[in-house]
Order: structure tokens, then sequence, then C-alpha cells
């Protein structure tokens, strides 16, 4: 009998870098089985795309709502238990909510939704279904990353004083310099991709690590965005500076008209005894810093990292992992929790983790859009 977990995936059809990233990520531990879905809106393409990648067609739907009617029609012990969600933004809320309010669990891509009010919406939704919601903020599932966090809260860094993140990219540069190309991407559309396009996609993985890693919940936030022309509705670069309490602060730069620059997620944290740096393009070093000792620089497969940094490393010391085993290692997380198996919580983001995500892009648009002011974050449980 085949106890993997069912797995339907909707969108990521395609050349989609998401998509690929999702099935690999799936598959690494045996866990799931990809059983269905909607890979594309077009008919042809969807099909095609299945056959392509060798999954069977008679559960390859011609959209969400054939998915959902079909679906809930077999025995519960055959339908699809978990469906991935990998289409545009604006897609992510209606599909998630429809999904619980069916006793499904959801893996959502990041934003979670396209508004704060949605996101609070969906929490009630999973707080009534009582299902597994998460949303796959990518590098929480590297294993220095998570070593990162547990010596933080193992108090190795002594008390938190400075939280720093930089995310740097140049994808959208031939686009933005370009007035045909930019009105007509979706990252760019307003009623695809929410209220932002860089503090949103890019910013919100800056936010949720910080906050992840350093166990302090960030209260406050001071934007100043560029949106370099004024047809252009969406940031694509910003500075937002920090207020978790009054001795932690702290700053997120993030841009996506970095010139050269390909995916620089560099992420800090500060305390009065140590300080702890990692990067994203370097993610099995993590660099430990304190005053008059030399850098040491910590490696993922050693018996000195935690045990939740171990659970995430598949392979001796010296062999590198990379973006794919990190998100395999979130799946991982799911899987125990979907299994009701015992897990620790650093081991997946969860609906309360995209909700913070989605009112910090909200309140970092805002205090630009006022002039640059402070603008409070909500709480929300």
């Amino acid at each position: 009998m085949n106890s993997k977990i069912r797995l339907g995936i909707l969108g990521g059809g395609g050349d989609s870098l998401i998509g690929v990233l999702h099935r690999v990520a799936s598959s690494m531990f045996d866990q799931f089985q990809i059983i269905g879905g909607v890979f594309n809106p077009n008919w042809e393409e969807n099909i095609g795309f299945a056959e392509k990648i060798g999954i069977p067609t008679n559960r390859i739907y011609k959209d969400f709502d054939t998915l959902m009617e079909e679906e809930l029609k077999l025995p519960e012990d055959s339908r699809m238990q978990v469906v991935s969600i990998l289409t545009p933004n604006f897609l992510h809320f209606p599909m998630a909510n429809k999904l619980l309010e069916n006793g499904f669990d959801v893996i959502c891509e990041k934003p979670m939704t396209t508004t704060y009010e949605e996101a609070k919406i969906l929490n009630q939704t999973l707080k009534l279904a009582k299902t597994v919601f998460a949303v796959t903020y990518t590098y929480t599932g590297y294993p220095m990353v998570r070593q990162m966090r547990e010596m933080i809260l193992n108090g190795e860094l002594g008390n938190i004083q400075k939280i720093d993140a930089q995310y740097y990219q140049g994808w959208i540069n031939p686009i933005i310099h370009d007035k045909e190309k930019r009105s007509s991407t979706w990252r760019l559309n307003p009623k695809k991709s929410g209220i932002s396009c860089c503090i949103g996609d890019i910013g919100t993985h800056a936010f949720d690590m910080l906050e992840y890693v350093s166990g302090h919940k960030i209260k406050s936030v001071l934007a100043d965005l560029n949106y370099l022309y004024s047809d252009n509705k969406m940031d694509i670069d910003g500075t937002v500076l920090l207020r978790c309490n009054n001795n932690v602060k702290g700053v997120i730069c993030t841009s996506q008209i970095a010139t050269g620059e390909e995916n620089s997620f560099i992420v800090k944290i500060y305390g009065d005894k140590a300080g702890l740096k990692w990067e994203q393009e370097n993610p099995n070093y993590l660099y430990l810093m304190e005053d008059g000792k030399p850098l040491q620089v910590l490696k993922p497969g050693h018996t000195y990292n935690s045990d939740l940094s171990l659970d995430g490393t598949k392979l001796p010391p010296g062999h590198p992992e990379g973006i794919f085993d990190s998100m395999g290692n979130i799946y991982k997380g799911i899987a125990k929790a979907i299994n009701n198996e015992p897990y620790n919580h650093g081991e997946f983001p969860t609906i309360i983790d995209g909700a913070r995500g989605m009112n910090f892009i909200e309140k970092a648009v805002e205090s630009h859009q006022k002039g640059n002011v402070w603008v409070n974050i909500e709480n929300i449980d």
C-alpha cells in the first residue's frame, strides 16, 4: 500500500523555477507523491506538461474549480491530501481559502495573499479547518540558517542589539527601463501582484528571515521606496528601518535594480557577545564573529551543530547543499505535521509568518506614501 502523502499542484508548469523547485523538494525524502493538479491555464500546455514530467493525466484538471469538484467526489483516503499553490500572487487567497474550507492541507508560495485583510481571513479559516498550512519562505530550510536560529535562541550571541538583512537582485533592469515591458509584466501589475513588487517579492523574505533567526518580532517600520518612473506603480527598490523594541533595531535593504547582482541575500545578527552572518550565495558557511578573536566559519554536518540543523543536512561535511535541499527540508517538516509526528516549530513557516509578511508589505508601502514615517506592525495569532 502506498503510504506517501498525496500531493496536488496548482501552477508551476513550463519553465517555472518555482515549479521545479517544489517538485524536486517534494520528492527528496520519499514522503510525497504528486498525483495531479493544474499546471497551466492552457489545457494543451497543462496536459502536455504532465505527460512530459511523467504524471498520470487522469487527475490533471482544466482549472481549479474542476479540481475541487472532482477531488471532493473521491473517497477521503484517495483524494489529494495537500495542495501546493504556485500560481501568481492574486490567486493565492481564493485557492487557499477554498482548499481550507474543504479540509485540505495547504502549502502556499509567498506572498501568502495580496492583502493583509485576506491573510487575516485565511487565518480564521484555518482555525476552523484545523488542517496544516505552510508558507514557503524557502531560505529558512538551509541547515546553517537553522543553526543560526538555534545559536541565537540558546543565548550564544548574548542580548541581541542589531538585526540586518540585505537582499539585492538586478533582474528587473531590462524590464523597468522599457515602458512597454514594464506595463506588460505581471510582477509590476498591482491587480496580479498586490501593492508591491520588490518589498512583496524579496523584502518579505528578509522580514521573515530576521524574525525567524533572531527570535524578535518587528514592531514598527519606516520605509523609503523607489519606483523610478511615474507610470510604474510598484516599488522595485527600498530601504526599511526596523524597531523590535528600544534596544533592538535594524534595517532591511532590498533592490531588484542592483545592476550585476544575482541573488545576494545576506543576514546579520549582532548581540553583545558575538555576531553571526549568513550569505545565501554561500549557504554552507555561517560566520561567527567575536571581539578580539579570529573569524570562525561554521559548516553543516558537524557534531557541533544543533539537532535542527543536522536534521536538515543530507550529506557528509564538504558536500555542498543548495536551494533544492532547503526547500526539501521545509517539505520534510510539513510531512511530519501532516502525519501527526513530532516536529520542531522551526521546520516550516506557518500562516502566522505569512500574515506578518503581508502586514509588513502593506506597512512599508504605507510608511513611504505617508512621507517616510514610522508605522506599527499589527499582532496576529
